[in-house]
């Protein structure tokens, strides 16, 4: 059978589904923040990571540059004399 519904039923239908989408709204607006928000951690987090390998590649090529030079100091304080005479 039909059941006939009054105005103000239908009013709390409305404000019902009124705020049934608001929370939909609000949760969907939580959920993107956070999305954003793990976004930036994780972009911060690998330019970070970037940031400490860069300063470990510059300190192992002074490292090598002073080694180097060690090296060839000492390859000539024990260069023979006669060979640099030619």
């Amino acid at each position: 059978m039909l059941k006939f519904v009054n105005r103000t039923d239908i009013e709390r239908c409305k404000r019902t589904i009124s705020v049934i989408l608001k929370k939909r709204q609000a949760i969907t607006m939580v959920t993107g923040k956070r999305l954003a928000d793990m976004g930036y951690r994780a972009f911060s987090a690998s330019m970070m990571l970037l940031t400490l390998y860069g300063g470990y590649l510059c300190t192992m090529r002074g490292y090598r540059y002073m080694q180097r030079q060690k090296e060839l100091k000492v390859a000539a304080e024990n260069q023979d004399p006669e060979m640099m005479k030619d």
